[in-house]
């Protein structure tokens, strides 16, 4: 096992988990239809904890670029591993999809609603607006980053951190995932994103492409302010790249305040 297959492994592990419960939840005459919103961030939460048991050992279970870019800003990992690990992270996220796609399949066909399909794989705005969008997406992962490094900084029973993780995750889903379904990793809404757009899903409909680089650019934001912060407040490290993050993130706060709803992104 090398670095570069943990993440695959481990991002294919949260999409198919991931993915599979909201198809089960939305698309038509499964058994678990209707689900509903607790189930799915429960077991997003879930998704995540056993994906970063599937390759922490190896990788250090990151499964988000994200993660990865924010860690590599504050330190905690080297830049020269980086695009290794975004590409292996995009890989497992696209083969996750994939494989949620082959197991519903013919769940995918009885359902007519695209957007239900789509969700599936990807994330949507409950109300468009490109910087209130960008803003929950900033918000969320700034949370999370910040609160993978201080978790991290307890000490836990041994193998216990993940789970921890994941409940950090549902507490997200929970609390800030009802505006954009809270993406927060790039490679868990494009990697599915693209399977969607090539995989042959019957009356699928748009990819939705206008709106796809809010839940790239947007966790990119967050991720960095929150590790960034994490630096700055628990070690005083207030960097230059620390206010950097800080002003950016603040000018699409004002913007998503000031602007008007969106007619369309596509």
């Amino acid at each position: 096992m090398t670095p570069f297959l943990g993440e695959v492994l481990g991002t294919m592990v949260l999409i198919l988990f991931g993915a599979g419960v909201v198809a089960g939840a939305t698309l038509n005459r499964t058994k678990s239809n209707n689900g509903g919103w607790v189930v799915i961030t429960l077991a997003w939460g879930l998704a995540v904890t056993m994906g970063v048991y599937a390759s922490g050992e190896f990788s250090g279970g990151h499964l988000n670029p994200a993660v990865t870019i924010g860690l590599a800003l504050a330190g905690e990992f080297a830049w020269a591993d980086v695009p290794m690990y975004l590409l292996a992270q995009f890989i497992g996220a696209f083969l996750g999809a994939t494989l949620v796609f082959f197991h519903y399949s013919k769940h995918f066909k009885a359902t007519s609603d695209q957007a239900a399909k789509l969700g599936v794989f990807a994330t949507g705005p409950a109300i468009r607006h490109t910087w209130s969008n960008l803003t929950s997406e900033i918000i969320g992962t700034f949370i999370l980053l910040f609160g993978i490094l201080f978790i991290g900084a307890n000490e836990f029973t041994q193998g216990l951190n993940p789970l921890a993780v994941g409940f950090l995750i549902v507490v997200i889903g929970m609390s800030l995932g009802g505006t954009t379904g809270y993406a927060i990793n790039p490679a868990r809404d494009l990697g599915p994103r693209i399977a969607h757009a090539v995989l042959p899903i019957h009356g699928k409909g748009s990819s939705d492409w206008g709106y796809s680089w809010i839940p790239v650019i947007g966790p990119i934001i967050g991720g960095g302010l929150g590790a960034l912060s994490y630096n700055a407040f628990y070690k005083g490290d207030y960097s230059v790249l620390f206010w950097v993050f800080l002003v950016v993130a603040v000018a699409i706060f004002i913007l998503s305040i000031v602007t008007k709803e969106d007619e369309a992104l596509d």
